[in-house]
């Protein structure tokens, strides 16, 4: 797959978010957080900071979703994406 212009594909990571207090965060309450983290699977050819295998938090009311060879992927816009994890 090869993505055009500035779009990304990305994979969903589920995470464990515990609060300060230690209290882990319900699956519901972690889906109604604004962004998610993911992982880039393949940047289109216009994407410049990003790399294929980086991990990030995007904006999950910018994206949507596709199957492609039968796989789940969520494709996002490069200006969606708020943070990349070094």
């Amino acid at each position: 797959m090869k993505p055009i212009g500035k779009h990304i594909v990305v994979k969903k990571i589920d995470e464990e978010v515990k609060t300060s207090s230690g209290l882990l965060l319900s699956s519901k309450d972690i889906g109604d957080m604004r962004y998610a983290k993911a992982k880039a699977i393949k940047v289109g050819t216009d994407v410049s900071v990003i790399n294929d295998g980086d991990e990030l938090y995007y904006d999950k009311s910018r994206s949507y979703s596709m199957v492609i060879e039968n796989e789940s992927y969520t494709i996002i816009s490069e200006g969606d994406v708020v943070v990349v994890l070094c």
